[in-house]
């Protein structure tokens, strides 16, 4: 299997990846920390698929999709943090002024996990954010140890898989996911 990861600017792409079963559901499709909250409370069913959808044809692309063949498998969101609730999140710290990339949601579907798939998308988020002038990027995953975490929260990754991707612990934050803590990882993309 050869994964590949590309800029996620292909709507029905995203759609299979990130979309409900059902067009009407509310879920998340990875806009809670994209957008203000009053925002994104206000859209409702399909409504956060067409505003998921203008966000695939806006340049930058809202993150990355890994592709077994034609066939998506995996999402990372990645954008600059100033244009994301991290901006402002009282519990995740700000380490300094630069101006920095999140990357906070890592998912992979059924049927493509245990393939190594979020490591590639750690490393084609990187690059994204690197691409398009990054000079760092930062990560807010569980520093769960060896504790296993539920599938549906582990969408902030997990403190090992950013370490094997070179990023470095910079900071602890207040937030807790899942009774796990998060923590601050950043990589330095000027070097």
């Amino acid at each position: 299997m050869t994964i590949e990861v590309r800029p996620a600017s292909v709507f029905e792409d995203v759609r299979a990846v990130l979309g409900p079963k059902s067009p009407g559901a509310n879920v998340c499709w990875c806009l809670s920390y994209r957008i203000p909250s009053k925002l994104n409370n206000e859209l409702r069913g399909p409504a956060r698929g067409e505003y998921v959808a203008e966000l695939c044809r806006a340049d930058p692309a809202p993150g990355v999709l890994a592709y077994d063949g034609d066939e998506p498998a995996g999402w990372a969101a990645v954008a600059p943090r100033s244009e994301t609730s991290f901006a402002r999140n009282r519990k995740i710290p700000h380490v300094d002024g630069l101006p920095v990339w999140s990357l906070w949601c890592i998912r992979v579907r059924p049927g493509y996990r245990k393939r190594a798939i979020s490591h590639a998308l750690i490393a084609g988020a990187v690059e994204f954010a690197r691409a398009n002038g990054a000079p760092a990027i930062e990560a807010y995953p569980l520093d769960n140890g060896d504790a296993k975490v539920d599938l549906t929260m582990a969408y902030a990754g997990i403190r090992t898989n950013f370490e094997r991707a070179g990023f470095a612990h910079a900071a602890g934050t207040t937030s807790v996911l899942a009774g796990h803590p998060r923590i601050l990882m950043r990589l330095d993309l000027r070097v």
